[in-house]
């Protein structure tokens, strides 16, 4: 028998695995579920090192990768991902095993087979190799996010650094910079594709309008209804609110 442990932020998708990897190979049992960085990191101080980890990159207070600044993984990992074609390439280049979600039972056969083959289990697990390559995988992750922005100033071009833009905000079907000066530039980008395009880390959309940098916080407001009201430097908006529904999220993210 093989003790492995999930570790999955959303309650069906680690229902569905468990269930997959049930029918897959009835050898391994899982010992636990987790849904967290901080809840793996408290798991792994009084518990004992499981044979396999299904590991999700994306958890509800943070990246996963996360876990192993803090724990000493010394056990083999098959990660669980829904990031697109460019993360794929840096897992598959990397050599880490990975499960593209949803998790089809081809694709976790053949990564248990792995594990369990007797080659697998003869050759050494090394973290530090294994560290090694998630370094590079995040590496690979941060690269694809822009450094800058360029704005049109008269007839002049000019760029803007990421961590110099303190808000971008949409004004009637437009979207504008507010850089750290207090000055605005337009830019031809919609908060979709902004959202996309910046680290989560530094840069957070609060609702439909804003998405606001992190360092550019100056206060945070209880305002009705359980919402929240936020200062933004050099802005001279009063109703910067977070949206009901992201409470909880830019919570987790500002406590990052």
């Amino acid at each position: 028998m093989y003790r492995a442990l999930i570790i999955e932020d959303e309650k069906p998708a680690a229902d569905y695995l468990q269930r997959l990897i049930s029918q897959v190979d009835a050898r391994i049992e899982i010992s636990h579920v987790i849904s967290s960085v901080d809840e793996a990191v408290a798991w792994f101080s009084t518990n004992p090192m499981p044979d396999l980890i299904f590991l999700d990159i994306q958890l509800s207070d943070g990246l996963s990768f996360e876990i192993f600044d803090h724990v000493d993984i010394t056990c083999p990992v098959i990660f669980t991902t829904a990031y697109e074609e460019y993360a794929i390439k840096a897992f598959k280049f990397n050599s880490i095993d990975y499960l593209l979600k949803p998790v089809s039972t081809d694709d976790l056969k053949f990564a248990i087979g792995r594990f369990t083959s007797a080659e697998n289990n003869l050759r050494d697990f090394s973290i530090q190799a294994l560290r090694y390559k998630v370094d590079q995988v995040m590496k690979s992750l941060t690269d694809k996010y822009k450094s800058r922005f360029v704005v049109n100033v008269g007839i002049h071009i000019r760029t803007i650094e990421i961590g110099n833009i303190n808000l971008f905000y949409s004004l009637e079907k437009s979207t504008f910079i507010l850089e750290s000066t207090g000055k605005t530039y337009d830019i031809n980008y919609s908060l979709e594709q902004v959202e996309k395009l910046v680290d989560p880390a530094l840069l957070f959309r609060i609702s439909r309008k804003h998405i606001i940098n992190i360092n550019a916080i100056s206060d945070i407001i209880s305002y009705s209804g359980s919402r929240l009201k936020l200062k933004v430097t050099n802005s001279h908006d009063d109703d910067i609110l977070v949206s009901r529904s992201k409470i909880a999220e830019f919570r987790r993210w500002i406590e990052r």
